[in-house]
C-alpha cells in the first residue's frame, strides 16, 4: 500500500487540470475520479462518483466491499491478537 499511495499521488499531479481516463482493476485507483464508468460484460451498467456509486448500492458498490473484506478481516484478527 505504501507504493500504490506514492503512486497514486503522482497520478494525481500528473492529472490535475486534464481529461485523463484511467482503466483499473482496483477500485481504490479510481475512488476519487469525478465520473466512474463501471463496466460489465462488455457493458457500462453503471456510472456516478464513487459516493454516487456507493449510495446506489449496486455492483461498483458490492464489488467494492469486496475488495475491501481482506483488509478488514487482517484489522479484525490483529484487534483480537491485542485483545487476548
Amino acid at each position: 500500500p505504501k507504493t500504490e499511495q506514492q503512486i497514486q499521488q503522482g497520478l494525481r499531479l500528473l492529472m490535475q487540470g486534464r481529461t485523463t481516463l484511467v482503466i483499473a482493476h482496483r477500485l481504490a485507483t479510481v475512488q476519487e475520479a469525478d465520473i466512474i464508468y463501471f463496466i460489465q460484460d462488455g457493458r457500462v451498467v453503471e456510472s456516478g462518483s464513487h459516493q454516487a456509486l456507493m449510495t446506489k448500492d449496486g455492483a461498483y458498490a458490492r464489488l467494492y466491499s469486496l475488495e475491501l473484506q481482506p483488509a478488514n478481516e487482517m484489522a479484525e484478527a490483529s484487534t483480537d491478537d491485542v485483545d487476548d
